[in-house]
């Protein structure tokens, strides 16, 4: 079985967390922190920039899947080349503040690039779906993915979301969106769906509550100082991931 093979059994089961080191984070110590926290934690992936080097030291540091993320096929498809066990088009969250904007007909474009360079070679992909356009374009957006056979669709939204509570009730506004978007996708499409944006320890639980059979967890790990740090909050993820699980099969 081979790496891939262990997170779609997570994704059959609706209880696996990919951790995202950032499609913009090219600092290789940050990127070994969060590897290294999301191995010891328990997580079932981990998601990088493309760098041909970083993409080396995780592969040779990790057992986990390794998804390398882009909004460029060529570096998509050369990442397969590079081992790459996973390719995402998305985490599109760090490129909002920089003020890109991607629309649902940008999405395809880079998908069926990302396609025609791999030329048939089976590779898992991940696409995310933006969260700030309109939800029946992001349905159907999420449709033609599946149609595509796109393995698994990501939601996101924090970014169209400015937190007006502190605690509990901050992480809830921040999460909503992509909460949301989860709820209608699910609806819509038979692929596994991916909660992530804003996603943390408190609306984990709600993500999957949502149907979502993953959540992808970024900056309420990959901003954390120190690894240890890093490694106690993604304990806490899997730990909130695999007691929604026990919940579920004692009610079987």
């Amino acid at each position: 079985m081979n790496r891939i093979d262990l997170f779609k059994k997570d994704l059959e089961s609706k209880k696996a967390v990919k951790i995202i080191a950032g499609i913009d984070n090219f600092d290789k110590e940050s990127v070994k922190n969060v590897v290294t926290a999301a191995e010891i934690g328990g997580a079932g992936a981990v998601d990088i920039c493309y760098d041909k080097e970083i993409i080396k030291m995780v592969k040779d540091m990790t057992s986990l899947p390794v998804f390398v993320s882009s909004i460029v096929p060529e570096e998509l498809a050369d990442a397969v080349k590079l081992g790459a066990d996973a390719i995402e088009v998305g985490n599109f969250d760090v490129l909002y503040k920089k003020g890109k904007r991607f629309n649902a007909n940008q999405v395809l474009e880079i998908v069926n690039r990302t396609l025609e360079l791999l030329q048939g070679q089976k590779t898992f992909i991940c696409v995310t779906v933006p969260g700030h356009i309109d939800i029946s374009e992001q349905v159907s957006l999420a449709m033609k993915l599946e149609e595509m056979g796109i393995d698994l669709i990501q939601t996101e939204g924090a970014a169209t979301v400015t937190p007006s509570k502190a605690g509990a009730r901050g992480l809830l506004q921040t999460a909503e969106v992509s909460i949301s978007n989860t709820i209608e996708l699910v609806r819509n499409v038979s692929i596994p769906v991916m909660t992530a944006s804003g996603i943390t320890t408190t609306t984990a639980p709600l993500a999957f509550a949502s149907g979502a059979s993953a959540i992808g967890v970024g900056s309420c790990v990959n901003k954390l100082n120190s690894t240890i740090a890093m490694i106690a909050v993604v304990k806490s993820l899997v730990e909130a991931v695999n007691s929604k699980s026990n919940k579920q099969l004692s009610m079987v």
